[in-house]
């Protein structure tokens, strides 16, 4: 019987006719620290790759010694390469020097559950608190799930394969070892590739690994090369792989969690807390400080290591706001370059710029950049006001239930003197009168000067106001604030509110205590936050590629993060677990997809796991309606929003099709990119010789999606898919065209069988003034 083949959900084809403009402005940043790379390594022995790397800037520096002392790192393990303290002048000597593919000034990047996989259907199944398993042959796990498939309720065997899982997080980065998420009852032992260590520092040991954790390192040289020593005693932080600000522990046991019960957010969202490949193991790389950024230096010294450590898949929750870097300057494309041609798959963030257009992040074609969407649970808390009458928004209200009405005033009409009054109605600081502000319940509303209730609250808190009500654009996103209810509405809600505080002489309201629902808030949706497309870097690339929980997810965290966290009585509360939000927490989703799919495949590409993600996403919320982005206003969600649309694990499984790529073709994608011919043979680490620089090749990347900037002209792309369905197998193709456009497929069905499972298609746009049609 025949499949169809369907465009919108097997080959997301997307026509971009209006690409928005959008303007950042990035602070000016000078930097001592340039990173020399060289590509691909020309020795076996990485000691050879050092020496050589001394002998460059011996050269250059005059001296071994002086070479020794400028050298930060060497990197000499996936690649080769050096970071080093350099004047300008020497760095534009190093990079005239053969061999060198570019000297890139050395960048700061930005910083980027008990229900999220319930929500995906990724079931563990467990005996006696432990996740079953057995033995597979190369040391992998077998656990089994019992989930849905296709619509149908079978059971599926998932072969978990004990692979590491690297885990870059978005801010201060490390693990919290103690953490009940990384306990290591029940797993194997550590694999016999694994070549990673733990690296002890401040208050972090060898003995702070174990079977979960297995390998921890922590990179400094180049941010210190920056901004000077790090001092711990001034800050919390620590000089070790610990984590001091709760992101790294909440990532890693979102990706790979054990399986934890009875876990709440002081009493919201109790249940059973795990990852999303609890018997994989980690591997830590502290990139990033609490006093602000991860340098580039050490980024990629962390990829040098990871790939000689062994990983099976990277989780990057980073990266540096547009413009973006050429793929040729920027650190991550090419760390991940070098992962992906080892077979490491590479999963990072899209960015937390939403929802306007063109600052999708990390848009390499190979790596999976990751949305963010929304899970079915809610957090309502009703408004009670004085004439008996009750709204409801969203909070994280645990304190005291306050029981007893409070006086409430709007933020504008209690303005400090000479205050602007835009300023006033979102509650800035420095904004309000504080005696007007005593005592009350304040109503702010949403600003271009003020997007984030926390301001807000953090505002009416210090100046002795007992509650927050923040009116602001639809958003399922929750904040959580210290030591004040802090209740969030959207506008309609707000201005009801307004109304009655207008008709009344003496308004009052009260807050109930939240309360926790599953299954009434229509999702997935795509965050609001959640950056969009198209790429601006390189729009022939749809990004991002999938979406996946981001919104509101409870993981495990860091109980030092949480020193400065009160409740309403002012006592301290050591967390954890603790809800976060934003790309940085739907990457570690698909990275934990990721390791289960490469142990039921474990011959697949990164490609090919990143085509059976993006084909087999629905485009469809749970209600089996269209999905919806939030945004200003809210729309129907398109493949800028979400890529293929929202991930499917348990689909993902038996994609049908897959668009497979290998090194060479993304070697032609940077030559038609316009990069020169030595840059990408020392990159690919083979003579290379670019066979064209036209543009169709950038269409024609065997991508899961096409993605054409411009519909001028009569357009052709060809694509090759691989069956790795049953043999024999028949695929129908059906068009989804964007309207006004009209798009035909040849050859419209594909036949497989035992001797061909690989075949090529077509996809032509059919111009409405084109007179061959």
């Amino acid at each position: 019987m025949a499949s169809s083949w369907n465009f919108r959900a097997k080959v997301p084809f997307l026509l971009l006719l209006v690409i928005q403009q959008l303007g950042i402005v990035l602070p000016a940043f000078s930097t001592n620290v340039h990173i020399v790379y060289m590509g691909e390594r020309r020795h076996d022995e990485p000691e050879l790759v050092t020496d050589s790397h001394h002998g460059i800037l011996s050269d250059i520096l005059g001296s071994r010694e002086a070479a020794v002392e400028s050298m930060l790192y060497s990197y000499k393990h996936g690649f080769s390469g050096f970071a080093a303290v350099l004047k300008p002048h020497q760095a534009t000597l190093i990079a005239d020097l053969p061999g060198v593919v570019h000297v890139v000034p050395n960048r700061i990047l930005s910083l980027q559950t008990t229900r999220s996989w319930d929500f995906l259907q990724v079931k563990p199944q467990v005996v006696n608190g432990i996740l079953e398993k057995g033995q597979s042959g190369g040391g992998s796990i077998i656990g089994i799930l019992d989930t849905g498939w296709y619509g149908n309720v079978v059971d599926v065997c998932w072969f978990q394969l004990f692979g590491s899982i690297m885990v870059l997080d978005s801010c201060c980065t490390g693990i919290w070892p103690e953490s009940e998420s990384f306990r290591d009852v029940g797993m194997g032992k550590v694999p016999s590739h694994w070549k990673g260590i733990c690296q002890g520092g401040e208050e972090f040991s060898s003995s702070n690994c174990n079977r979960k954790i297995i390998g921890a390192r922590w990179y400094v040289k180049g941010y210190e090369a920056e901004f000077g020593k790090i001092n711990t005693s001034d800050a919390v932080e620590y000089l070790s792989p610990r984590d001091a600000s709760g992101h790294g522990t909440h990532t890693a046991s979102t990706a790979a969690g054990a399986v934890v019960d009875n876990v709440s957010f002081m009493g919201l969202a109790k249940g059973t807390a795990r990852g999303g490949a609890p018997s994989a193991w980690l591997s830590i790389y502290k990139v990033c400080w609490s006093t602000g950024g991860c340098s580039s230096a050490d980024l990629l010294a962390a990829f040098d290591d990871a790939i000689f450590d062994g990983v099976d898949v990277i989780s990057a929750s980073l990266g540096s706001s547009p413009p973006l870097a050429s793929y040729v300057d920027d650190v991550l494309s090419i760390g991940s370059f070098h992962a992906m041609a080892k077979g490491i798959s590479v999963v990072c963030s899209a960015g937390n710029s939403g929802p306007y257009p063109q600052t999708v992040i990390n848009t390499a074609p190979w790596v999976i950049t990751v949305a963010a969407n929304t899970i079915d649970r809610a957090f309502p808390t009703a408004i009670m006001m004085g004439n008996n009458q009750t709204v409801v928004g969203q909070a994280l209200y645990t304190g005291n239930n306050m029981n007893k009405f409070y006086p409430i005033v709007y933020g504008e009409d209690i303005a400090y003197a000479d205050s602007d009054e835009d300023s006033a109605r979102s509650c800035d600081a420095g904004s309000l009168n504080g005696t007007l502000v005593r005592g009350k319940v304040v109503l702010c509303f949403q600003s271009r000067s003020q997007k984030t209730a926390a301001n807000a609250a953090r505002t009416i808190l210090e100046m002795q106001g007992v509650g927050v009500i923040y009116a602001q654009y639809p958003a399922k996103d929750v904040t959580l604030a210290h030591g004040i209810p802090l209740v969030q509405v959207d506008f309609i809600v707000g201005t009801y509110l307004l109304n009655y505080m207008e008709a009344t002489r003496n308004p009052v309201v009260k807050f109930s205590l939240t309360k926790t629902v599953v299954g009434r808030q229509v999702s997935p949706e795509v965050a609001f936050f959640s950056a969009r497309g198209p790429s601006s870097l390189s729009p022939t690339v749809l990004k991002p590629d999938v979406a996946a929980p981001g919104v509101n997810i409870l993981a495990a965290w860091t109980p030092i993060a949480s020193a400065q966290s009160f409740d309403t009585t002012k006592n301290q509360l050591p967390l954890g677990f603790k809800f976060e939000s934003g790309t940085s927490m739907s990457c570690p989703h698909i990275s934990g997809i990721v390791a289960l799919l490469k142990a039921i495949h474990p011959t697949w590409s990164p490609a090919a796991i990143k085509s059976a993600l993006i084909t087999t996403a629905s485009l469809k919320d749970e209600y089996s309606l269209s999905a919806v982005a939030e945004g200003a206003p809210d729309k129907k969600a398109d493949p800028f929003d979400y890529g293929g649309g929202h991930v499917d694990p348990n689909r993902a499984i038996a994609p049908g099709l897959i668009y497979d790529m290998k090194v060479p073709d993304y070697v032609q994608f940077l030559c038609s990119m316009g990069y020169n011919d030595t840059a990408i043979s020392n990159i690919a680490k083979a003579p290379n010789k670019c066979r064209s620089k036209t543009k169709n090749l950038l269409l024609n990347l065997n991508l899961p999606s096409i993605s054409i900037p411009e519909m001028k002209n009569r357009v052709t792309v060809s694509r090759i898919v691989t069956n790795v369905g049953p043999a024999i197998s028949v695929y129908v193709a059906r068009v989804e065209a964007p309207p006004g456009v009209n798009v035909i497929v040849e050859p419209s069905v594909l036949s497989f069988n035992f001797t061909s499972n690989k075949m090529k298609f077509k996809a032509i746009n059919r111009n409405t003034c084109d007179k061959e049609f």
